[in-house]
């Protein structure tokens, strides 16, 4: 029998308290179940073409099992193909049943390091509807083109049944793995991405880390460049599906605004906190492309910049209001995860349709409407969860050093009071001090420390 430390058991309990405040569900109705169970043996049928034939893989962490999507690559002449396979959720879940009742209420999947409060019952999401390998999967598979200036468009989308041959995953993955033409196509987003001016749109996150034996920690983990390869690919379909979108008059769209004055000046201060030189004329996105991807301070720096640029959002078309997502520099919607977040699934219908010339059915066209207010509470939720957990770590790694002094540098000032970034480890909190000016070095010592209420205090000594 495994024998829990006490950090661990501080962890677990602060983990359960969490679930508890923020409403994170633990289980799914009774109904639900059986209706997941029911969907779950269906059996595809004429409404998906055979492409079984075909070299799908999957590239994700070694541990996923909720696969959303798979891909295989051609060349043809300049261009570049991708066939990309998406979950086909919206074949096991109709607008209004049971399942897709119980997703309005959750919105996303939350992740938190001992467990997960999945967007479907596992039978679906870790079962039927998940490109496992090996078996036989129905799927929507987008048929994007990637011209050599990076630009993409939709070719086709349909419904399809598919083989995964091979689940790849970030940290073992090598180049004979992956289809011909995949790095040429990574390159050609990236150029793509460098000609709009948009920062980095993938950022790294500061992660609860639990090892198998069960131990936490808290690190900042660098995106291996793998990762950065296979969201390339979301996000040239993303790209894609955007602009059918806008030239049909319909659909639902991420957005986000751009960083204001004042969070500008505040992430040249965020650099300097992790030692990083920020030349003035420099903007924003040419120095995080200048930074080297393996270093912890690019991870902290990075995620300064998500939480900088304020909330995103989503917006259903409107003619009056292009949208507009700063990270990518263009109007941007989403239809690459519909396993893990509720939107997807109305996006790819939409696109179902209007690749087939058809119009976007009513329920769908409908649900724009009411899907942002359903994500925009499932992303507060699991935000506020997941930055609890972050919070409850702290608190759990800074335990027993009370007294110890930090080196920091203050990056805002409000009349909420000073906010700190120490570097090492990367925690980013408040305290109260006089005669400072964002941009100040300033050492802090450790006051006090409370697990059970997620609290860390700091107080100035220099």
């Amino acid at each position: 029998m495994r024998v829990r430390s006490a950090v661990q058991e501080a962890m677990h309990a602060g983990l359960d308290r969490i679930r508890a405040e923020f409403e994170i569900p633990t289980s799914f109705p009774p109904e639900v179940l059986v209706a997941a169970e029911q969907a779950a043996a269906r059996v595809p049928g004429a409404e998906h073409r055979d492409r079984t034939s075909e070299r799908f893989v999957t590239l994700d962490p070694e541990s996923s099992v909720d696969l959303d999507q798979a891909f295989h690559v051609e060349v043809a002449g300049d261009d570049i193909i991708l066939h990309y396979a998406i979950a086909d959720v919206g074949w096991f879940v109709r607008p209004g049943d049971a399942l897709d009742r119980e997703a309005f209420e959750r919105g996303v999947t939350v992740y938190l390091p001992d467990e997960r409060a999945t967007l479907y019952p596992p039978v679906l999401s870790e079962g039927a509807a998940s490109l496992l390998p090996d078996v036989d999967r129905p799927a929507v598979v987008f048929t994007v083109r990637v011209a050599d200036d990076g630009v993409s468009r939709i070719d086709g989308v349909e419904r399809a049944l598919i083989r995964n041959r091979a689940k790849l995953a970030y940290d073992s993955v090598t180049a004979d793995d992956l289809p011909a033409g995949f790095d040429e196509l990574h390159r050609r987003i990236e150029a793509a991405e460098a000609a709009r001016g948009a920062p980095r749109v993938e950022f790294p996150e500061q992660e609860i880390d639990r090892d198998a034996s069960g131990r936490y920690s808290l690190v900042f983990r660098p995106r291996l460049e793998s990762e950065e390869q296979n969201a390339a690919l979301s996000l040239a379909t993303n790209l894609a599906v955007a602009d059918a979108l806008l030239e049909a008059g319909t659909g639902l769209f991420r957005t986000m605004p751009d960083v204001d004055e004042r969070r500008y000046r505040r992430l040249r201060h965020s650099a300097r906190a992790f030692g990083l030189e920020w030349p003035t004329d420099v903007p924003l996105d040419a120095f995080e492309r200048s930074l080297d991807r393996d270093d912890p301070r690019t991870s902290a720096f990075l995620l300064a910049v998500r939480r900088a640029a304020g909330g995103a959002g989503y917006e259903p078309y409107d003619p009056e209001r292009p949208p507009w997502h700063s990270a990518i520099a263009a109007a941007y919607a989403q239809a690459t995860a519909p396993l893990r977040r509720l939107q997807d699934r109305y996006v790819i219908e939409a696109m179902l349709a209007i690749s087939a010339g058809r119009s976007v059915p009513d329920e769908i066209g409908a649900a724009f409407e009411t899907l942002p207010k359903a994500m925009a509470l499932g992303d507060q939720r699991a935000g506020r969860a997941e930055r609890a957990a972050v919070e409850l770590a702290e608190a759990v790694v800074l335990a027993g050093r009370e007294g110890e002094i930090f080196d920091a540098v203050v990056v805002d000032e409000s009349d909420r009071g000073v906010e700190i970034q120490i570097s090492d480890p990367a925690v980013l909190t408040r305290i109260t001090a006089r005669r400072v000016d964002p941009g100040d070095d300033v050492r802090v010592r450790l006051e006090s420390v409370d697990v059970d209420e997620r609290r860390t205090e700091f107080e100035r000594v220099s």
